[in-house]
């Protein structure tokens, strides 16, 4: 903890964050960049931010998780300071309504009710009560309830094949056991190779290639793996692997470009050997 700070200085902090924003954000004096930017245009910085915060986790870097969370949290502010200067709300209405929702989730803290003495318990009820909230919405909205409401499209394409699957399967549309998804990714590539055969346009190969994918999502579930983290860890495997690949290419006077697939093949078994 920065010892620097003392308690008002901390309470102070998030006043001079808005503050900061404000001056950014206006029209006389501030950044023009800033003043410029919409709602849509700084959507991609927010995930990308957040993004950041997650591989500041797992390299276990502190100093810049706390860098990474600093950036996150600008990005809330950013967003309220537009929400405000349009008239819908304000930071400080953010935080009161996330301040009211965590209480409504938790009555086994804030409020009375007992027997929720595991996170499992914890769990199972936290989804009872977001699909209550789901429901209402969709009510007030004057549209059908759907076991689908809520899962938004801005998550990334395999952790929302996750959330829409375990939806669908809180309500009994899933496989008994991995089993059957296994002879389905046998199907699904199957069916990849068909339209690969028949020469079929863009559009048909990424129809069933994105069902080749959805399937292997579907295994990952089944075997409480996460996709993203496993797709992620692949990128790091392979990174790591081709970065060793040209140093050894470098060491005998060689790189990628000069050399054969065969010789970097083998440079690349290689490697593998090293790591074992």
């Amino acid at each position: 903890m920065d010892k620097a700070l003392d308690e008002k200085d901390r309470e102070a902090a998030i006043q001079d964050l808005i503050a900061v924003m404000r001056r950014l954000r206006n029209p006389d004096g501030g950044c023009p960049w800033d003043v410029e930017q919409t709602f849509a245009t700084i959507a991609p910085y927010t995930i990308e931010e957040a993004y950041e915060v997650a591989e500041a986790i797992a390299d276990d870097d502190m100093a810049q998780l706390k860098d990474e969370l600093g950036d996150l949290l600008f990005q809330v502010i950013f967003h309220s300071q537009m929400a405000e200067e349009a008239g819908h709300f304000d930071f400080h209405d953010v935080a009161a309504a996330v301040v009211d929702k965590m209480i409504r989730r938790h009555p086994h803290v804030f409020g009375d009710q007992d027997g929720i003495d595991s996170a499992a318990i914890q769990t199972g009820n936290w989804e009872r009560q977001k699909a209550e909230e789901r429901q209402a919405k969709a009510k007030a909205a004057g549209r059908t309830p759907s076991a689908l409401d809520g899962v938004t499209l801005g998550l990334p394409a395999l952790l929302r094949a996750i959330k829409l699957q375990n939806r669908a399967a809180r309500v009994g549309f899933d496989w008994p056991s991995p089993v059957p998804v296994l002879d389905k990714i046998e199907e699904e590539i199957a069916e990849f190779k068909a339209e690969v055969a028949q020469g079929s346009a863009p559009d048909r190969m990424i129809d069933e290639f994105g069902d080749i994918l959805f399937v292997y999502a579907n295994l990952a579930r089944h075997y409480a793996l996460d996709p993203e983290a496993a797709l992620r860890q692949a990128n790091a495997k392979f990174e790591r692997r081709f970065r060793r690949v040209e140093a050894l290419l470098a060491a005998a006077g060689k790189s990628p470009e000069t050399s054969t697939l065969e010789e970097m093949d083998a440079v690349w078994d290689q490697v593998k050997v090293e790591e074992r």
